[in-house]
């Protein structure tokens, strides 16, 4: 199976999308924050389990 999946991307995606929303009137400054703040958890925790999944052998 191939994983392509890019994280910083990711988030990049979704943190803008959230601006969008915010920007639109669906949510107030409070609310932003907050979802950012689970957003950054959400991205850490990813890059933690991605972190080390592939390793190249020692020659």
């Amino acid at each position: 199976m191939t994983y392509n999946f890019d994280p910083d991307r990711w988030l990049d995606n979704e943190l803008a999308a959230l601006e969008i929303e915010f920007k639109l009137g669906r949510m107030n400054e409070p609310d932003l924050e907050r979802r950012k703040d689970a957003l950054m958890d959400r991205y850490d925790e990813m890059v933690a389990r991605l972190d080390g999944t592939y390793r190249i052998a020692k020659a």
